[in-house]
């Protein structure tokens, strides 16, 4: 165990745990780039528990999308067991990169914008962060109108036919405009109370939203007799059909956590040790993701038996929908709107949040950025994105996910290969000197790392042979369609891989006391 330093060294203290705070705030007071949300979080409110971060992974796991997640690849031909196997194994694999980058919240209590400004440049952090905020941004208005449609489609099970076939506003029903208002906001009155509220909210959110997944799950395998004949019946997909597939789907369900690979640390830096939100986090994510998938091939497979159809019914609202009781169905509607709620507001409105504020820190707070995020949810029009969703939603998830393994690689490869997990934190504040400011506030190296490999991880980005979608059927870039399937391993390691050979070949300063750099002195935020 490291013994506490009688002295702040470069304005901080080291503790008995490892963790991190900043002593001298004087910086913090007269620094441009900082506000009461950026700023490095004091030890006491370093408080989450195991059981934090495992419900907070047990709340935005238990989603509509995620229980759906089996079933396009069930679809495509792979048996129930492929599907859930590639479920586990891709949660098994972001996991890593979450892990890693959320050390350096836990240590330091910064959060992810403030985390890339020792790689990206104090000024150049917002490239990342604001790529990640525009992905946030629509993820929250899709997932929105889905939680409005939840409402609007199990409320007019209890109000009546004419809930449902009420007089039409651009394409839709007004009650379906106004449940997707009333979902928005109830968004907003959550995460304007701030972070803490947000806790609480999950903690409670996650067994009651497991409670209701299984309870659905029981109530239609009673009313089959059983599970039914899916578990059964063998994936159509063999040989090399199996494995052209498998990468695709394997980075898809990647992407599907690929954001929070990146801003992690903005709950981690909430974190009470590193033990506590690494083992929360590795018990909350991966089997959580996957004990959803089997239960949505368990239900869905019950479900055929219970009302046969042509195509089996994977959606939740549908299954719910289906009950013959308003008890049920309000039950229903309540579990539907709480799952929903508790993985927006986590995974998708707190991180754009801080990525807003940290654009303009002076101006923009925490909760104005959950507000402009909220506002400009509704203006990318999510109706029309979810109307076409093979072109919209899965294609793009592919694509973002390619996109955002380079900003994963560079904050890794930064953090623990090139820093040694040290950072100076008042540096991450500074103007015009400090280990952070490089060329102008802007780390050239790390902008180069991000382009080339983002170029070579969605380059190749393209459309399957007889669909529609976006992309050229031969690939954007023709060439480097092989490396497309495996977009997010491609950005993550080439990106990791450039930066870390730019950094130690241009010799960049990353520490104070390091002989080789010649800057052996504790000068305040040096020049570097």
């Amino acid at each position: 165990m490291t013994a506490l330093r009688s002295e702040p060294v470069q304005g901080q203290l080291e503790h008995p745990d490892g963790r991190v705070t900043l002593e001298d705030t004087a910086v913090l007071t007269d620094s441009p780039y900082a506000n009461r949300d950026l700023d490095p979080v004091p030890l006491p409110r370093r408080n989450w528990s195991t059981y934090n971060y495992t419900a907070l992974w047990i709340g935005m796991s238990h989603c509509i999308p995620s229980w759906t997640l089996a079933s396009g690849m069930i679809v495509l031909g792979m048996s129930w067991r492929q599907a859930v196997l590639i479920v586990l194994l891709a949660n098994l694999i972001v996991l890593v990169p979450i892990l890693l980058n959320g050390h350096g919240g836990t240590k330091y209590g910064i959060p992810f914008p403030v985390l890339a400004r020792a790689s990206f440049g104090v000024l150049g952090a917002n490239i990342p962060a604001l790529i990640r905020a525009l992905v946030a941004t629509c993820w929250f208005g899709i997932q929105t109108w889905i939680g409005g449609e939840g409402i609007f489609f199990l409320a007019g099970r209890v109000f009546g036919h004419g809930w449902q076939t009420a007089s039409m506003v651009d394409g839709y029903p007004w009650t379906q405009w106004l449940s997707f208002v009333v979902f928005w906001l109830l968004e907003i009155a959550i995460i304007v109370r701030g972070i803490d509220t947000l806790r609480h909210f999950e903690n409670w959110a996650a067994p009651v939203v497991l409670i209701g997944a299984a309870a659905l799950l029981v109530y239609l395998c009673i009313k089959a007799g059983g599970v039914g004949d899916a578990l059964s019946q063998p994936g159509t997909l063999h040989g090399h059909a199996f494995w052209t597939a498998f990468g695709p789907q394997l980075m898809a369900m990647i992407a599907f956590w690929a954001t929070l690979s990146l801003n992690i640390s903005d709950f981690t830096r909430f974190g009470g040790s590193q033990r506590k939100q690494m083992v929360g986090q590795s018990l909350g994510l991966p089997t959580t993701m996957t004990l959803f998938a089997f239960m949505s091939v368990l239900a869905t497979s019950a479900a055929q038996k219970v009302y046969p159809s042509k195509d089996p019914i994977w959606d939740p609202i549908q299954l719910a929908a289906k009950i013959n009781n308003v008890i049920g169905v309000l039950f229903a509607l309540a579990i539907v709107m709480i799952a929903t709620l508790s993985v927006n507001i986590a995974a998708n409105l707190v991180s754009p949040s801080y990525d807003f504020a940290n654009a303009a820190p002076k101006v923009i707070n925490f909760r104005r950025g959950a507000l402009i995020t909220c506002v400009l949810s509704v203006l990318i029009f999510p109706w029309e994105l979810v109307s076409n969703p093979h072109v919209y939603i899965y294609t793009w998830l592919g694509f973002v996910g390619a996109i955002l393994g380079p900003v994963a690689g560079i904050l890794v490869a930064d953090y623990w290969f090139v820093r040694g997990r040290h950072l100076v934190v008042r540096d991450l504040y500074v103007r015009g000197r400090g280990l952070y400011w490089y060329a102008g506030g802007w780390n050239w190296r790390a902008i180069v790392a991000f382009v080339v490999a983002a170029v070579l991880a969605a380059g190749g980005s393209y459309t399957a042979a007889g669909s529609s979608g976006p992309f050229p059927t031969g690939g954007i870039i023709p060439f480097l369609q092989p490396l497309a399937d495996y977009g997010w391993l491609v950005g993550l390691a080439s990106a990791a891989i450039i930066y870390t050979v730019l950094m130690k070949s241009t010799k960049v300063p990353v520490r104070y006391d390091d002989p080789s750099t010649g800057m052996t002195t504790d000068t305040q935020g040096a020049t570097v």
